[in-house]
């Protein structure tokens, strides 16, 4: 069983229940999944793991066309195609292993230490890609056919997968993982994160802008809804301009809308909510 314990990280803001599954899955040497809107901070939670345990951390990306075996590993073939060409290459081109580079999750494996492994979007992979993506990680090993090589991790990484819930993960997926739901924080929860960002904000200008972007969040219609990484993007931007006043936004002047809404249609219905405000 694994000794070390999470306990939160410098910028990220944990609640208890989220600590717990952390450290069980950890201990269980389980996968743990996390699903939540964007802007929850799951990728987040894998950098602040990383952090608190003093563990390099390896993301995979993942993207809808991808191969299992490109997060396993990549056979240079061009490369060794142009060496045996050229032979101006210090390589040995009868020696294939030579032209073999590890992908993230070879990388999490061949390690001298133990790793954090994000495997971030899982559901942009399709069904098989996910079964045996958790074979991989169940039997801590792949093989490398190329050259006959089976690659066994020398330790076996904390693995923290994000779903954005886009799309329904299979049933064999998700029994191998513990899961977790984060919820989008709610204002007292939101306040406690804002502290963290801007350590001196004043009360006036946390409370004002929180409210305005819970407002604005809430609207019908909206596509894409900011996220936590918005508004503090957003209080940045309040902060430096010299002539904003905070008590203006509770008099529904939002000014910057364009760094909470990134669609056209969102930007133009929010837009029209704060005209209509302030003419009320």
């Amino acid at each position: 069983m694994n000794k070390q314990e999470f306990t939160g990280a410098s910028r990220y803001v944990l609640d208890a229940e989220l600590a717990q599954i952390v450290n069980v899955s950890m201990a269980l040497e389980m996968p743990l999944l996390l699903k939540g809107e964007p802007g929850t901070g799951k990728t987040m939670l894998a950098h602040a793991i990383a952090e608190s345990l003093n563990m390099p951390l390896i993301v995979l990306n993942v993207k809808s066309s991808m191969k299992l075996v490109e997060a396993l590993y990549q056979y240079d073939t061009l490369t060794r195609l142009n060496d045996s060409r050229f032979g101006d290459s210090k390589r040995d081109v009868s020696n294939i292993e030579d032209y073999i580079k590890m992908g993230k999750i070879g990388q999490a494996f061949v390690s001298d230490v133990r790793t954090v492994l994000l495997i971030d979007e899982i559901d942009k992979a399709d069904t098989d890609f996910q079964d045996d993506m958790l074979d991989v990680l169940d039997q801590m090993e792949f093989d490398i056919i190329e050259i006959d090589k089976t690659i066994r991790a020398k330790h076996r990484p904390v693995i923290i997968i994000t779903s954005n819930a886009k799309k329904d993960l299979s049933d064999p997926f998700l029994g191998r993982c513990n899961f977790h739901h984060i919820a989008f924080p709610d204002p007292k929860m939101m306040r406690k994160i804002i502290g963290v960002h801007f350590p001196d904000i004043s009360d006036t200008l946390a409370q004002n802008t929180i409210a305005a972007f819970y407002r604005l969040r809430e609207l019908d219609g909206i596509e894409k809804r900011p996220a936590t990484r918005e508004l503090i993007n957003w209080i940045r931007a309040l902060r430096a301009d010299p002539d904003f006043d905070p008590k203006r936004l509770a008099k529904g002047q939002v000014p910057f809308l364009g760094v909470l809404f990134k669609k056209s249609q969102d930007y133009q219905k929010a837009s029209n909510y704060v005209s209509r405000r302030r003419l009320i």
